[in-house]
This record gives C-alpha cells, structure tokens and sequence, in this order.
C-alpha cells in the first residue's frame, strides 16, 4: 500500500478569481453592446421620426392644394352674372358649398336681341364661375335670380372636403410641432445632431470614445520620453490587469497629470497609453467645459464621465487643463455661483468623491501647472505629476529618426550632426523640420531628402523662409555682413568656435542676417563667466557697427531684446552681481514653459533704481569687451565680413578656416571684479 499523499485539488480561491474575472469580462463586453445598440438604436429613431415630419408635411401641403377651388370656365362679376340671368342666358348652375362658389353655362343671346353692353366683354357662351359670400342671404339672391331665369340648379355640398378641411387645418399643424419637438429631444439625448445642439448644452455633443489597438499609437512611437514611458506603464499594466491591483490591495493612480513646454509630446503620451492598454480614450479639451451658461460647465463633465463609466476601464484625457482647473477665488471671481468654479467643484467630485469613477484613469495635459486648484493636485484626484522636457541630443536624435521612418530620407543623412543644430527644439519642432525637409525635397523634384534640405528646414523653422523678394543695396550688404561678422568672431574669442555653424547676409523673416550658434550641449547648469560671454557674444554685432561703420542700426533691436533679458537674470534671477549680491530680485512667476519674462519682486525704490543702474553697467561693459575682442581680431573680421558680402553665405569647413585663428581671450564675469561705486544715472 502507498504512502504517496494524494493530489490536492485546485484551490478553490482560484477557480472563483478565475469565474470572477469572466463574470466581470461578460458584463464589460454586455454593457458595450448595449451602448452601441442604444446609440443605433437613437439614431434609427431620429431617421424615422424626422421622416415621418417630412411626410406630414408633404401630406399637409398636398391638403391645402387640395382644398383649393379648381373650376374651369371664366370668372364673372356680380353685374355680368345679373346681366346673364336677367337676359335667361344662364342654363345650368351649381353651387359648390364648402368653396363658396357658383358655376355654370350660359348660351349665346337669342337671334335679334338686344345687346348688353355689360356682358359684351364675355364671350357668346361658355362656362362661368362666381365667388359668393358664405351666407344664407348672398345664397337666397343668387337662387333667385337663376330660377327666375328658368335654370337647372344643384347644390353639391362637398362633404369630402369637410373631412380634408378639418385634418388639414387643424390636426396634421399639431403633427408637425409634435414631430419637431421630437427631433429635438432626440438629437439631443443622441449627442446631438446640429438640430440636437439646441437642447444639447449639459451634453459633450458628439464626443466618441478612440478604441485603442491595432494601427493607434504605442509607446514606439513616442521619442525621447523613456522616464515618463516608464511612470505610464503602471497605468497601463492596471488597464490591462485591474484584478491584480485588487488582490494585493493597491490603489492604482487616478489621475496623471503631464506638463511641459508646448509641443513636447504630451498630448503624443497620452494616446500611447490608450493605444497601448487597448481601451477606449475619450480626449477633451478644458475649453469645451467653459460656457457662459450657469450648469452647463458641470453638466458636461457629468455627461463625460457617465459615458466613461459606460465603457470603462477607459482614458479620459483632458487637454489645456488650465481652462477648467484654475485656481479658485482668482481672476475677480467671488465664488457662489461662478460658473467655472462649479466645473471644477463637479470634476473634483467626480476624480474622488462619493461616486467613485472605478476604472478610469484621467490624463491631463498643460503648459501652466501653476496656475491650478491645489484640491486638483492632491493625491486621489492627479496624483501622479509627470514633467515632459525639451529633448537633449539622443532625444532629438531618435524623434528625427521616427518621423523619417515614412519620409524618403537619404541614406547619407547625419541624424546626430541635426540633432546637435536643432538644440531647444520640442518634438513638434523636430517634426516640422523633417516635414519642411521633404516638402523642399519636393519642390526642386528631388527623389530623396538629403542634408541640404534638412539644413534648409532647420532655419525655415528657426527664422521662416528665405525672404527672396528683398533686394539689399550694397550699404546694406555691408552693415549686415560686418553686423553677423562680429558675431561669429566674438564667439569664437569667448571660447564657442565650434558651436558657430553658419552666417549669412540673406534676410528671413523680420531679420536681416543670421549667424547660427550650434548648441553643443545641453547642460542644465552654466557658469557667470558663461552666460557673460554670451552676452557679451550677443551685443557683438551692435559693437562691430560701431567699431567698423561709425554708427548703430535698426538691426541690433533683437539682440538688444535678448541681451536685456539676459542681463536681466544674471542679476535679478541668479545673483551674480558683485554690487547687489547673492538675491533674487525678479518675481518667482517666471513662466519657463512658455518662455515669459518676470517682473521685479515687490522692491523698495532705491533697490530698484540700483538694478537698473547695475543693467546699463552690465551692458555697457559687455559692449565694450565685444568691441575689444573685436578690435585684437581686426584683421580676421575684416576678412571674414569681405567674404561674407561677396559669398552671401558661409558655415561649415569654410567658416572654421576664419574662426580657427581668432585668439581666445574670454573676458571674466563680472560677478568676479571689485565692488565698483554706484552710478548716478541722473536721477
């Protein structure tokens, strides 16, 4: 006999997950069926019902052509008519009741009779008409005068006409109103036609679920984002397995919030998690909550997340929160009543609170994160928050190479060569350059987009096209070829020769000239001596006038712009001035998204007049520095501002044979030198 124990069978607790899991799987697939059979369904009826006004109307119009009086003959006056009778022409004489009109014949005078001059108009004989008034006493007349004149009269009392009379003018109107308030609930319960849309404003209209799958987007197709990919496959994975989070007791995150820079992918994110889960993605944006109509805001999210909860597991995916989420009590709002504190009061609850949304993962996407309603932000509602970055070097490097996967691309292209000139650019950057890249490619019928293209579609993007209808004279050839000179080799003496990839004298856009600084990477962090030597690299091109032509020019107004920004945050934002020290002197609401300026802190007025002061001595110095690196280098910017005129255009070999000599002596920062007096600026 065995010792052997025998086989236990199959744990019961997994055999009811199992029947749960198909339980929960049926009635998913069950309540999917139903919502497509009721929108069948509703738009069915709304085909049929506005079919069946179309028919009462034409059944209406039809009544009212039929009830019209339809007699052959000539229409007689009353005289004519008496003169007929009075002279026994008229033989036969019916009054038809429900028309109100007499008809009849009437035969030719008798030989030799007297003519009537009333009746000379008619002809000899022939058929009549007359029109009488609804009355017993315009009746009796009229039977009078044609039995004294010996005619056969009749009496047809139309009663078919009663009945078409009394469906027509009264009951088929009433079918008609009822048939078009029909229309309009039923439009309105579909998600609304553009009949549907009067009736339809607590509803998203006609706002469908994407179905994620075969052919959407994945995360294959997202460049450049593998931390964020990382975050997101957790939402995907409790899409996919929401039974696994439940049977450790984990609560998967409700909401994820995604911000950055405009057009670094966000929106691209979002549809990759629904293409990846392969579960229906309703995407929204925070304006269509916005109405001027008290409710209306609420009713929406209300009717969003109705239609989530009828699919789910789902994506509702929220595009420019800010629209709906901002802050509440700002902006002159009082509260009460405020319609769109009431949207954001309804999407709160409907995120977490007393009817919780199982199932649904609500994605948000903005520019401006700090501008929203910290109850939004909290764990429970988007308590995931995932920062999308501009791409660095490999990023912009394989979102080059994604969106050349359907473009013809030459196989000479260097992907990496583009990704280190295109540094600051977001994906929809990238993305446009490739495009802009094939379209040139396209113009001059070539069969492959090469490099040329590329470079071509990098400063179409960065500066517009090349503006081919100017036409400079020689002075201004001059101005601007010594103006982009002084660029290049101001850059090359701070330290950056390589980064200077291209000058030229062609104009493109509101610019007269560019020179193109290559950013070799892509650091986060730089240094006072740094940032002093782009300023003093950017106010170059205003000093290289001055030292070469005399006077200034119009030419310098974008880089006075940026070099007062910049001067502006080595002072005020990072504290780098040696005479104001080590504080922060602009506002923390500096939008860095969006690239918006600061206004000073709440300062007291002599702090302000010494950051002014401190600004135009910081300028001034870099302008004189860029007019002393300048002048040791004469000879090579002279050279290279005479080619630049007669070439139009210089970058790459032949632009370092210029730079390669100009001698490096970067001047030190500012922040480095001794505490100078205060300036008296006249005030």
């Amino acid at each position: 006999m065995s010792n052997t124990a025998p086989r236990p069978a199959e744990p019961v607790p997994g055999r009811l997950d199992r029947l749960v899991a198909r339980v929960r799987a049926y009635r998913l697939a069950q309540r999917r069926r139903n919502a497509g059979r009721n929108k069948t369904g509703g738009r069915r009826a709304t085909w049929l019902l506005g079919a069946l006004v179309l028919l009462l109307v034409l059944l209406f119009v039809a009544g009212l052509n039929y009830l019209t009086p339809k007699t052959g003959g000539r229409q007689v006056t009353l005289d004519q008519f008496v003169a007929l009778t009075g002279d026994r022409r008229v033989t036969t004489a019916t009054f038809l009741d429900q028309d109100n009109r007499l008809a009849g014949r009437y035969v030719a005078p008798a030989p030799g009779a007297k003519a009537n001059a009333t009746t000379a108009a008619l002809p000899a004989d022939g058929a009549f008409w007359l029109n009488y008034p609804k009355s017993d006493v315009a009746f009796g007349i009229l039977a009078d005068r044609l039995t004294t004149d010996g005619a056969r009269i009749r009496i047809d009392p139309q009663s078919h006409k009663v009945l078409v009379r009394s469906v027509t003018i009264y009951l088929l109107p009433l079918l008609v109103l009822a048939g078009v308030f029909g229309l309009l609930f039923t439009g309105s319960r579909n998600g609304g036609s553009g009949i549907g849309e009067v009736t339809n404003f607590g509803s998203m209209g006609k706002k469908k679920a994407t179905r994620g799958g075969s052919g959407s987007v994945s995360f294959a197709d997202v460049g450049s984002a593998t931390e964020a990919i990382t975050e997101l496959s957790e939402v995907v994975d409790y899409l996919k397995n929401p039974s696994r989070y439940e049977q450790v007791g984990a609560v998967p995150p409700k909401g994820v919030l995604l911000f950055g820079p405009p057009g670094c992918g966000k929106t691209l994110l979002a549809k990759a998690v629904a293409g990846e889960a392969g579960v229906p993605f309703f995407s929204v944006a925070g304006a269509e909550f916005v109405e001027s109509l008290v409710g209306v805001g609420a009713a929406r999210v209300r009717d969003l997340f109705r239609r989530a909860r009828e699919v789910a597991p789902a994506i509702v995916f929220i595009d420019e929160l800010d629209a709906a989420g901002r802050r509440r009590g700002g902006g002159g709002s009082e509260g009460g009543s405020d319609e769109r504190e009431q949207t954001l009061n309804q999407m709160l609850v409907e995120m977490d609170g007393f009817e919780v949304s199982a199932g649904i993962v609500v994605m948000g996407a903005t520019n401006r994160p700090d501008i929203l309603d910290p109850a939004l932000l909290r764990p429970g509602r988007f308590d995931r928050h995932i920062t999308i970055e501009l791409p660095d070097a490999p990023g912009r490097e394989e979102i080059l190479r994604l969106h050349a996967r359907t473009r013809p691309i030459s196989p000479d292209v260097d992907f990496a060569y583009l990704a280190s000139r295109t540094a600051g650019f977001s994906g929809a950057d990238l993305a446009s350059v490739v495009n802009e890249g094939t379209l040139l490619a396209l113009r001059l019928a070539n069969d492959t987009v090469g490099t040329p293209e590329l470079e071509e579609a990098i400063q179409r993007v960065l500066h517009g096209p090349q503006g081919r209808g100017v036409v400079l004279t020689a002075g201004e050839r001059e101005r601007i070829a010594v103006h982009e000179a002084g660029h290049a080799v101001a850059a090359a003496a701070v330290g950056q020769a390589e980064s200077v990839h291209r000058i030229s004298v062609l104009t493109r856009g509101r610019g007269g000239g560019q020179t193109r600084i290559r950013g070799g990477d892509d650091g986060l962090v730089r240094t006072a001596d740094e940032l002093y030597g782009s300023l003093v690299m950017t106010l170059a091109g205003r000093a290289a006038e001055l030292l070469v032509l005399g006077t200034p020019s119009t030419g310098a107004e974008d880089d006075l712009e940026s070099a007062t920004r910049l001067a502006g945050d080595i002072i005020g934002r990072y504290g780098m001035s040696a005479r104001l020290g080590p504080r922060r002197l602009l506002a923390n609401d500096v939008n860095t998204y969006l690239g918006g300026s600061s206004g000073l802190a709440d300062l007291a007025p002599r702090a302000m007049d010494a950051y002014d002061e401190e600004l135009v001595v910081l300028l001034t110095e870099a302008e004189a520095d860029a007019t002393r690196l300048l002048a040791r280098n004469r000879q090579i910017f002279d050279r290279l501002a005479s080619g630049l005129a007669e070439a139009e255009t210089i970058e790459g070999p032949a632009l370092e044979v210029y730079l390669y000599a100009v001698e490096h002596t970067p001047p030190s920062a500012p922040g480095s030198r001794p505490v100078r007096p205060p300036v008296r600026t006249g005030r």
